[in-house]
C-alpha cells in the first residue's frame, strides 16, 4: 500500500515551485506528518490484533516499499511507535522491530511521567489508592462467577504470600500481586486499567522500598507481615460471601495500615515511573 491512504503517491506528481524538479509526496508533506502517517496505520494493525504480540513486524525494505517514503520517515515512525511501548527495535545487522500489545505496565509508565513532570508525591498516589482499590474488590465480590473467576488466583497468591513470609522483598512483590490481582479481577475493564496502572506504578515503588528497608535491617518485623496476611484471609472470605459493603471496608482499613510502610522513608518522595516496559508483564 503506497500512501494512498492520503490520496498521495510519491512516484509521480507535478514540478515543484522551484522549479527543481518533480514535487513528490515526501516533497509535499513535511517529514514529521509522513512519519505521524506510517506510525498511525502500524499502531492501528497492532491494536487490532493484525500484529500480534511478539510478532516482528515487517522488514524495512518491504515497508519501505509498501509505504512510498524514504528511509526518514520509517525511522521516525518506529520511534514513535517505541516511544509508546508498542514495538521493540534492535539495532545492528540482526535487527527489526518485535511487536508489544498495549498493557496496563505502559498505562503505569505514562501514569508515572505525568505524575512525576507534576512533582506528585508518593503519599497523594497512597491517598487515591486507599480511596478507589476498596471499590474493585467489592466489586470483586459482587460477581456471580467470584467462586471461578477471582478467588482461585487470590487464594493461590495468598498461598505463595505465606510461603514466603521469610523473603521481605519477595513478601512484597506477591503482597503486591494480590492487590493488583483484585484490580484485575473486579470486572470492569475501565478500572482494570485506569486503576490497574496505578497498582502497577505503586507496586515499583513499594518493591523498590523493600529492597532499602530490607538493606537498611528496618523491614517490618514478622508478626507485622503476618498480620497482614490475616488481613488477606478475611479479605478473601468477605469476598467468598459475596460481601461487597464487608470486603470493601476490610480492604480500606488493610490498605491504612500497610501503605504507610512504604512512606515510613520519606512522605515527600516523588513518584517515579521506572523503565520503559517492553511489552512484558512487570515481574
Amino acid at each position: 500500500m503506497m500512501l494512498s491512504i492520503c490520496g498521495l503517491n510519491s512516484s509521480s506528481g507535478p514540478h515543484s515551485p522551484s522549479g527543481k524538479g518533480p514535487a513528490t509526496a515526501s516533497n509535499q508533506l513535511r517529514q514529521p506528518r509522513l512519519a505521524q502517517m506510517i506510525a498511525s496505520v502500524l499502531r492501528s494493525r497492532i491494536v487490532k490484533g493484525q500484529l500480534a504480540d511478539g510478532d516482528a513486524l515487517p522488514r524495512q525494505e518491504d515497508l519501505l516499499r509498501e509505504f512510498g517514503v524514504g528511509k526518514p520517515a520509517l525511522r521516525e515512525a518506529l520511534r514513535i511507535l517505541e516511544s509508546e511501548g508498542l514495538i521493540s527495535v534492535r539495532r545492528g545487522n540482526r535487527g527489526g522491530a518485535i511487536v508489544h500489545v498495549p498493557r496496563v505496565a505502559n498505562a503505569a509508565y505514562t501514569f508515572g511521567l505525568v505524575l512525576q513532570s507534576q512533582s506528585v508525591r508518593l503519599a497523594d498516589l497512597s491517598e487515591a489508592l486507599k480511596r478507589i482499590e476498596p471499590v474493585c474488590a467489592g466489586l470483586c465480590a459482587a460477581r456471580d462467577d467470584r467462586h471461578t473467576a477471582v478467588l482461585p488466583r487470590l487464594r493461590e497468591l495468598h498461598e505463595q504470600i505465606i510461603d514466603n513470609l521469610d523473603d521481605e522483598v519477595a513478601f512484597t512483590r506477591l503482597s503486591r500481586h494480590f492487590h493488583e490481582e483484585l484490580v484485575a479481577s473486579c470486572g470492569n475493564q475501565t478500572m482494570i486499567l485506569v486503576i490497574g496502572a496505578l497498582e502497577s506504578l505503586w507496586s515499583r515503588q513499594e518493591v523498590d522500598w523493600a529492597s532499602r528497608a530490607r538493606a537498611a535491617k528496618v523491614f517490618p518485623e514478622r508478626e507485622q507481615r503476618r498480620a497482614g496476611v490475616r488481613a488477606h484471609e478475611r479479605i478473601l472470605q468477605l469476598i467468598e460471601r459475596g460481601d461487597v459493603a464487608g470486603v470493601e471496608r476490610q480492604v480500606r482499613i488493610h490498605l491504612d495500615a500497610s501503605l504507610l510502610y512504604a512512606l515510613d522513608t520519606d512522605e515527600q518522595e516523588i513518584v517515579r515511573p521506572g523503565d520503559l516496559p517492553d511489552g512484558a508483564p512487570p515481574a
